[in-house]
């Protein structure tokens, strides 16, 4: 926690240092007069008639009679962790043990536990009454999305326990709060009541703990939107409209921050772009709908941001998990707001230099992604892995070059740091070093600066060189520099080369999908997939070894969802040498017999 404490102060400004120090003052004010029965806001009435004038924004796609079903009988969304362990981590945290959500560290993971707290299992039936009111069985939805509102409230009074120590957690709840309000029409006034006390005071708590300076990201994007369905309810009050137009204004501020001008994301991570365009999809169409604000002029910066997304994506609509991922979601799992969606682009080349990707996709479903991109969001780097010059490759709808993903954020800190280093990544590490210091779980140092130095088309495919300056900071410093050939229509061709002084030690990683199939003939390793094959060597006689992750964080692990991981197969080639004499020059390829004459003179001529 003092570590986290420290590389936070250390990079912030005179003005954040003096807004930390009054958040902080004033949160212990609050809590203090929680603890001693004095409630710290001055709670309005929020008139019934007027929050259920409010329009509703839409939910898609309709909720299926099984997910209700499924709801009903006890299913939430745990992010892969046991009942009884979420039970045995909310007891222990509520009894006063430490849990940092940004250290990394703690045996409880705090963003596990956080996850039903969101009730957004509630959103699901609420999502399924706004369409079918009171028919399939509507009348028991709404008493059990009734009891489980309520319930929750009982269990976790204002400030108590583990639910209040983010803002963004509360900010995820009123829109719940909302739609429960708007739709539970049996409320009697005391549970109506005590449902808009509770949006009221989870929106002033937010007030008091907005995510700004350093902190500025999708958790102030989250908090934006909470502001707003707050402002809303309460709009006849002068809090509610100082919420709404905070919300507002911070969501203005943030667009061109959060969505690069090709469409990336700020943070380098797919899966918080995400969530950040929803969390904007949803506002514009709560805010629209209710005649609240003209968002026209925000809505050319998502759709690029939707062009971005999509050109990732599959044929089934996944993207690869670039950056930390820790599958949250604006309204629920399996539940989007209203997007516009993006058009589809043709096979070719794709530059994104303002997020630092090169993406080429051609026939028969092939993907290739090459990050050049930044660390991540300045100052800290937060959500980024150490992925300079990383590659991922998909065919026909088989992942089989993959980034790792992310697993846990806390309570297992060697993998934590494992998901996020360069050996972890499709690229090369120097000296077993990753290609920036974690200072924690979340906090980096010595951000590296890539660099693109030629992207062109080449006959039938494409060609991209980029470099990456990550070990500057060694006493011999060393330069990094990958080119990569598209040789159309089924070859891959990978030139890595160092410059810089002394002697290092240098290994080059590929890491395989654990469901590939892995085989070794003739010099060649082969992944299968369930619709293709790809086959992989070194050239000038070099070879690859094959290494499978243990119990502790050693090549390679894949992490297919938050919470869950599972060994899989690593192909590695080490060597040591002077930075000018060595290079790695590698061929991956998916035709049936491949020229090695003419992968050999491309290769060479890299």
């Amino acid at each position: 926690m003092f570590n986290f404490l420290f590389s936070r102060l250390k990079h912030a400004s005179l003005p954040e240092l003096a807004y930390r120090v009054r958040q902080t003052a004033r949160g212990a004010r609050i809590r203090r007069a929680v603890r001693r029965g004095r409630f710290p806001y001055a709670l309005p009435e929020a008139a019934p008639r007027a929050v259920r004038a409010l329009a509703l924004p839409e939910f898609h796609p309709a909720v299926s009679r099984d997910t209700v079903e499924a709801v009903l009988a006890g299913a939430r969304f745990t992010l892969n962790t046991d009942r009884e362990t979420l039970l045995r981590w909310e007891a222990e945290l509520a009894g006063g043990q430490e849990a940092n959500p940004a250290g990394g560290g703690a045996a409880a993971d705090i963003r596990a536990l956080w996850e039903p707290a969101r009730l957004q299992h509630v959103t699901l039936l609420l999502a399924y009454l706004s369409r079918q009111g009171a028919g399939y069985a509507g009348n028991r939805v709404a008493d059990f999305a009734r009891r489980e509102l309520l319930g929750w409230l009982d269990a976790n009074p204002f400030l108590a326990g583990p639910h209040y120590r983010s803002a963004m957690e509360c900010a995820l709840r009123i829109p719940v709060f909302f739609y429960a309000l708007k739709l539970l029409e049996t409320l009697d006034r005391r549970d109506f009541k005590r449902l808009s006390d509770a949006a009221y005071a989870h929106a002033g708590w937010i007030e008091d703990n907005l995510s700004l300076y350093s902190s500025l990201g999708n958790h102030t994007v989250c908090e934006s939107v909470g502001l707003l369905f707050a402002g809303a309810m309460f709009a006849d009050t002068g809090k509610g409209k100082l919420w709404l137009e905070r919300g507002i204004a911070l969501l203005r501020q943030e667009l061109a921050r959060q969505i690069l001008p090709d469409g990336g994301p700020l943070e380098q991570s797919l899966s918080y772009h995400r969530l950040v365009l929803d969390l904007y999809w949803l506002s514009v169409d709560f805010l629209e709908g209710n005649g609240l604000h003209d968002c026209s002029d925000w809505k050319p910066r998502l759709r690029q941001g939707e062009a971005f997304l999509a050109a990732f994506c599959d044929g089934a609509g996944r993207f690869p998990p670039l950056g930390d991922s820790d599958d949250g979601h604006a309204l629920a799992p399996g539940l989007a707001p209203r997007r516009e969606a993006a058009a589809h682009e043709a096979p070719g080349c794709r530059a994104f230099d303002a997020a630092g990707y090169t993406l080429i996709t051609g026939a028969d479903g092939l993907r290739v992604s090459l990050d050049h991109g930044p660390l991540g969001m300045p100052p800290l780097n937060n959500h980024g892995h150490a992925d300079a010059l990383s590659l991922t490759l998909s065919l026909a709808g088989d992942d089989l070059l993959v980034d790792p993903g992310t697993y846990r954020y806390n309570g297992a800190p060697s993998f934590r740091r494992y998901f996020k280093s360069t050996a972890a990544h499709n690229t090369v590490t120097v000296d077993g070093l990753d290609q920036a210091q974690q200072e924690t779980g979340f906090i980096w140092s010595n951000p590296y600066q890539c660099r693109v130095l030629r992207r062109e088309q080449t006959g039938s495919g494409y060609l991209v060189e980029a470099e990456h300056d990550g070990y500057r900071r060694l006493p011999e410093p060393v330069l990094h520099r990958r080119a990569l050939l598209y040789a159309a229509p089924d070859a891959v061709l990978l030139r890595d080369s160092f410059s810089g002084g002394g002697e290092h030690d240098f290994a080059l990683h590929f890491h395989l999908h654990p469901d590939a199939e892995v085989t070794r003939d003739a010099g060649w390793w082969f992944l299968r997939g369930a619709k293709s094959r790809i086959r992989l060597r070194l050239l000038e006689g070099e070879h690859l070894e094959l290494a499978t992750g243990k119990d502790e964080p050693t090549p390679g692990w894949y992490a297919p969802a938050y919470g869950s991981k599972r060994p899989a197969a690593v192909l590695r080639c080490r060597k040591r040498g002077v930075c000018r004499l060595v290079e790695f020059r590698t061929v991956i390829c998916w035709g049936d017999n491949p020229d090695m004459e003419w992968l050999q003179a491309l290769g060479g001529a890299l």
